[in-house]
């Protein structure tokens, strides 16, 4: 089978992980291709993820770089034996490949750390209100149609039978832009304090009164890997969204993402009544704004 020419982020990143760790271990292309019986052409290859490693020859190599047992070690062999398949292959007809990247990392993440300065983030997102967005930037009906249900069907990492840890700080601002009408407004406010009240939901708004901060409009994701060192994080940008997997960059966004809960209102707390809550938590403003409709 030829190389691929438009790896998965998965395999881009397995790719990267085992290049890291290569010449961590000071070993050429040739060297490692003689491990495999192959030539540096096809390490080169593996390590842009344009072919696949099976996991016995992922074994010797991350034996040879000398990559000890551990959490790290079985998370690679992990990515290395994933197919890529799973519901989103429906919406390959439609999706880009960095969509449909997203979908296939959320499903296997540990856990999602999200800050979203101007919209709901597309996980706590009503169909209404993700339709009125998606027609904002598309107006093919059918296609609309489609990629809403994209977005619903994403979902599923909070609603499915193994939901995963999400903290998200959504900023004031994303609650009082009328996206859809009054009407999509209030429903979409009375499904975020809801979904908040899952246990493995947590929900901070991050309130005007703050002010600035560096990360005030810039949208980004965390996604948890097996171990930090395969955290991955996801830029988004209307036109040109990517993901990071340099871990001096993403602990930069770990940081800042610690310096916005610390700013953030306190977020709602599943077991405590709405009455109880104080005047200055992330509930109470969320009230306070379905008031204001």
């Amino acid at each position: 089978m030829p190389p691929r020419s438009n790896p998965s982020e998965r395999q881009r990143r397995l790719g990267l992980e085992l290049r890291k760790l290569r010449n961590s271990a000071g070993l050429s292309g040739d060297r490692a291709g003689a491990l495999l019986d192959a030539d540096r052409t096809r390490i080169s290859n593996i390590e842009a993820g344009r072919i696949d490693v099976s996991r016995n020859r992922l074994y010797k190599l991350l034996r040879e770089y000398g990559c000890p047992p551990g959490t790290y070690f079985d998370g690679l062999m992990e990515m290395a034996q994933a197919t890529g398949k799973g519901w989103w292959d429906e919406f390959r007809d439609v999706m880009g490949r960095r969509p449909l990247d997203l979908a296939e990392l959320e499903s296997r993440c540990t856990g999602i750390r999200m800050h979203e300065p101007l919209f709901i983030p597309g996980a706590l997102q009503t169909e209404d209100y993700a339709r009125a967005v998606i027609t904002a930037m598309d107006e093919d009906p059918e296609l609309v149609e489609r990629y809403v249900a994209f977005r619903m069907a994403r979902q599923r990492i909070l609603t499915g039978d193994l939901p995963i840890p999400y903290h998200a700080v959504v900023h004031e601002a994303a609650l009082r832009v009328h996206v859809g009408g009054t009407e999509t407004m209030r429903t979409q406010l009375t499904r975020l304090i809801g979904i908040s009240r899952l246990p493995h939901v947590t929900l901070q708004i991050f309130p005007f009164q703050q002010g600035a901060y560096a990360a005030f409009s810039r949208p980004f994701m965390l996604l948890g890997g097996a171990t930090s060192e395969l955290d991955t994080a996801y830029l988004e940008h209307p036109l040109h969204p990517g993901f990071v997997g340099d871990g001096a960059v993403n602990d930069e966004y770990g940081k800042m993402f610690e310096r916005l809960c610390d700013l953030a209102l306190t977020p709602v707390d599943p077991d405590t009544e709405p009455e109880s809550h104080s005047s200055e938590d992330s509930l109470s403003l969320i009230q306070h704004i379905m008031y204001e409709l």
